[in-house]
């Protein structure tokens, strides 16, 4: 089947509006919303979530369920309008010329049926093609992925590979008919760092190679300054500017563009000297968006009686190429006007030490035969040698890919598991084998966790008051349930969340919201040490900000050691004192944030570094990507954890990386790496992030 070439916009949406139908009323989603696709462009279409980017890919794939109806407006796909076309149209583009990669990969994939089978459907049903034809297209398109053995992988069946495995398996199957436009939703949420920048890589290269245009959706800035040619910035249902990259990223022209820059950590921002600024006030919801400007009651620059008048429309800003804004004010506001800096604050004392870790290692014995038990058992080196300690007032992130045995230890350190060897001091006691259940009340209070996932830890039949109360009866705390209760609207206090909240369910509070409340909890004993895994992974880049700057000041006031387990650097970068680097259950590198982030790396830290998507067009950096996956726990690679995708391994003569294990050395004051590379080649190394110099 051969697809003729078509020189006009792929897609062309203009003016669209689409809303719910629910009993009670009709939701608007997405009102009044234009955008254009040229063809082999990547157009990146951001916000936060509830903005409706997904739902203008649904209304795209024609995919709006019973409920969801076009009002307004038309989406043309290569000059003819979508909305026009039998349901038997539709079906012959999509799939074939319009292909969709949706954020979870296991929910695009059959799980009873091996990848080539499902791969294969594709061209047999579309392009009418034979098996073997469609086998050895099968087979061509695993290989352009990157995937290792691909005829192993077409005989795997999805369960068998990691989830970067079956993400390019998805990006595969979309591949598979050469479609002219390719929708990616969220397409990386859920992978690691690096396994995302190999990704990344991946689909800007398979764009080029088959002259696929793409829309791509996220509410990452510093992948879409990455992937894509156009920007379009949606806020509550509409598009607020769109121009190219270069024109928005640095010429920013709406208020909500800018607030969203200065909620997210770029280089050169600091907790104490440059706070980052969160966007105040909360999003609309869908049915009770103000008069006028729907930003207007969170912006800076807003002005009554004109902002909060009709309908504001899309204005084109002259002198850019295809620029447009939905601001009535754009050309009265200073936009290269230095930023008002939020209040600079004063560091906490760094005190003693109040956690050390001494040579702990958790080890699981599971059957190797897992699936029906029994037989020979294998060992999971969990964690292996793990030994650092942490202050009072003092910000340790720990850093590294899934499956490095971050969630691991910190299950050790709350008694959830106890460890294989070693200890855990807290306080000079040792606490690493006594379990939660016989650990006493105040050893239980002291150390407490805030969840990735603000969803899942708060029980959904309980209202928010008495969740935060429940775990002040469980600490001990207050002689009666009055002084609880006091206590209970002072930690709501804390956490800046209204009094008023303490009688709501959880299911009537934002995802930000949601982890305010976790946040409480973990406090109401007053803990001594936060473990906080991913807390803001889960959140967007606005409300991020504001949870991350509430830990800062909870832990100013209260002392607070804050153990921040995170894959994402920046936010690494601009809120700990000490970084520790993980991988394979190993620590590779230990230092302080600027030793971390400065030369001579661990090799791995080096990679991790470079994998960082920055959303500044100033920042140059080097470009590191890595192959294969991490190496699993019950099987590690012999020698160094790292020797398999170590790009310097060739530097170490004599094969000393796959032999042993590299010695711990100290580089400079506590700077801790892992690794047998000489001090000539540490010497050597070059910064992987330069701020201030243009990408090339």
């Amino acid at each position: 089947m051969v697809k003729e070439a078509y020189d006009g916009p792929i897609l062309e949406i203009d003016k669209l509006s689409i809303s719910f139908f629910t009993r009670l009323r009709e939701i608007p989603a997405v009102m009044d919303f234009s955008a254009s696709v040229m063809p082999g462009e990547a157009l990146g279409l951001v916000g936060e979530s509830g903005c409706g980017k997904s739902t203008v890919a649904l209304g795209v794939m024609q995919d709006l369920g019973k409920n969801g109806r076009i009002v307004g407006g038309s989406i043309k796909f290569k000059g003819r309008d979508l909305g026009e076309m039998s349901d038997e149209e539709l079906r012959d583009i999509r799939g074939s010329e319009i292909a969709m990669i949706y954020q979870e990969p296991m929910a695009s994939l059959n799980p009873a049926m091996k990848i080539g089978k499902q791969l294969m459907e594709v061209p047999m049903i579309h392009a009418g093609m034979n098996e073997k034809e469609a086998y050895n297209r099968a087979l061509q398109v695993v290989t352009d992925v990157k995937l290792p053995d691909p005829k192993r992988i077409l005989n795997a069946y999805p369960h068998q590979l990691s989830g970067g495995q079956q993400q390019r398996i998805v990006i595969a199957m979309a591949l598979m008919s050469e479609p002219s436009l390719l929708i990616l939703d969220e397409p990386t949420t859920a992978l690691d760092v690096t396994v995302e920048a190999a990704v990344v890589e991946l689909v800007k290269d398979l764009g080029k190679k088959y002259g696929t245009s793409m829309l791509f959706i996220s509410h990452n800035l510093g992948l879409v300054l990455e992937t894509c040619d156009r920007i379009c910035v949606m806020y509550s249902g509409e598009a607020v500017e769109r121009g190219s990259i270069e024109d928005v990223f640095d010429e920013m022209q709406h208020p909500y563009t800018q607030a969203l820059f200065r909620s997210i950590p770029l280089p050169g921002a600091d907790k104490n000297a440059r706070p980052l600024v969160a966007i105040p006030g909360n999003f609309p919801l869908p049915h009770e968006r103000p008069p006028g400007c729907n930003f207007g009651p969170r912006c800076d620059y807003f002005e009554a009686g004109r902002c909060d008048q009709g309908n504001i429309p899309m204005e084109v800003v002259p002198g850019n190429d295809r620029h447009h804004t939905r601001c009535l004010r754009y050309q009265e506001i200073d936009w290269s006007a230095p930023l008002e800096l939020a209040e600079v604050k004063q560091k906490g004392e760094v005190g003693n030490v109040i956690l050390k870790m001494d040579k702990l290692k958790k080890y699981y014995q599971v059957a190797a035969n897992a699936m029906f038990g029994g037989g020979d058992t294998k060992v999971v080196k969990a964690n292996e040698e793990l030994s650092f300690e942490a202050r009072e007032s003092e910000t340790l992130a720990i850093v590294g890919e899934s499956g490095c045995g971050k969630s691991t230890f910190a299950k050790v350190l709350m008694g959830l598991e106890t460890a294989t060897e070693g200890q855990i001091l807290l306080d000079n006691q040792n606490i690493g084998d006594v379990p939660i259940e016989n650990r006493t009340t105040k050893n239980v209070a002291d150390v407490q966790m805030v969840f990735q996932n603000p969803f899942d830890t708060l029980n959904p039949s309980m209202t928010v008051g008495r969740q935060i109360i429940r775990a002040l009866e469980i600490f001990k705390i207050g002689k009666n349930e009055g002084e609880r209760r006091q206590r209970m609207l002072e930690l709501l206090d804390l956490v800046k969340l209204p009094r008023e909240f303490a009688d709501r369910m959880p299911r009537q509070l934002s995802g930000g919201q949601k982890q305010r409340v976790g946040i409480a909890r973990a406090f109401a004993g007053d803990a001594r040490i936060v473990v906080a895994d991913e807390p803001v992974s889960a959140l967007d880049v606005s409300v991020q900000a504001a949870v991350t700057d509430l830990l800062m000041e909870i832990q100013r006031e209260h002392k607070t050691t804050l153990l921040f387990i995170s894959h994402d650097l920046s936010i690494v970068r601009y809120l700990s004192d000490r970084v520790m680097v993980m991988y394979l259950g190993h620590v590779v590198e230990l230092g302080s944030t600027d030793q971390v982030f400065a030369p001579p790396y661990h090799p791995y830290t080096e990679a991790l570094l470079s994998a960082v998507p920055i959303a500044d067009t100033s920042v140059k950096k080097k470009h590191i990507v890595l192959e294969g996956d991490i190496p699993s726990a019950m099987n590690p690679p012999p020698g160094c954890p790292f020797q398999t995708r170590c790009r310097w391994k060739s530097e170490v003569p004599g094969g000393l990386c796959e032999k042993e294990v590299p010695p711990q050395r100290t580089m400079a004051d506590g700077h801790q790496i892992k690794c047998h590379l000489s001090q000539e080649k540490f010497d050597e190394m070059e910064p992987v992030i330069e701020v201030g110099v243009a990408a090339e």
